[in-house]
């Protein structure tokens, strides 16, 4: 049987929300963009308001994973778990997600190159690490690879040390090559990168302390 709505009215918390009244009771909320189309005296079938509720659902998902990506870049697998944590259904998420692919504010491509670009930056790592930590964003393999194509990772293990070496300098050889060694390991760095910098970070700062006493 078909109801009749008798008001909308903006809530007092949300003003961006509408509150429906259907043959003077109330009935359900709506976002004001899913509630711009109803007027009082509307009549509106049973299926019709599972509809009104079901884009309400995919409208609030949008808003809360715009909020979700308000503070940094997000991977898709990232806003899936988010919205899933605000009990938002899975027949949405879906829906939700391709609305975000094509305003360009999700993509695992971008997003994965970012955060290499931020690690080397700031934090340079290996690609163990960074392969490690983008699998727990989920990112797929494939764009994992496609993103390390160009990374330099002698570079990065180099700039690494370079930035380590000065909480080693003043040990011996032996100490100097345990520490740093095992260093850029956790920084994801294999043997066969991270054993040539460490020798040549040592030759290096040997040299700069050479000529520093013998200018």
């Amino acid at each position: 049987m078909d109801r009749k709505i008798t008001a909308l009215k903006a809530q007092k918390r949300n003003p961006q929300r509408v509150n429906v009244f259907l043959d003077g009771e109330f009935a359900f909320g709506l976002s004001r963009i899913e509630a711009a189309w109803l007027q009082i005296g509307q009549e509106l079938s049973a299926e019709k308001i599972r509809e009104l509720q079901a884009a309400d659902h995919k409208e609030t998902a949008y808003q809360k994973a715009l909020n979700f990506l308000s503070y940094r870049p997000r991977s898709e697998n990232e806003v899936r778990q988010n919205l899933r944590k605000h009990n938002i259904s899975d027949e949405a998420i879906p829906d939700v997600l391709d609305r975000l692919r094509r305003n360009g504010l999700v993509d695992d491509t971008q997003f994965a190159q970012t955060w290499v670009e931020n690690r080397s930056e700031f934090r340079p790592r290996g690609r163990r690490a960074l392969r490690m930590e983008l699998r727990q964003k989920g990112i797929g393999d494939d764009i994992i690879e496609d993103v390390f194509q160009d990374l330099d990772e002698d570079a990065l293990a180099y700039r690494a040390a370079l930035k380590q070496f000065r909480k080693y300098r003043g040990l011996e050889q032996p100490d100097y090559r345990r520490k740093m060694s095992d260093f850029l390991a956790r920084r994801g760095f294999g043997y066969g990168v991270a054993a040539p910098v460490v020798e040549r970070v040592w030759a290096e700062e040997q040299y700069n302390l050479s000529t520093e006493d013998n200018p």
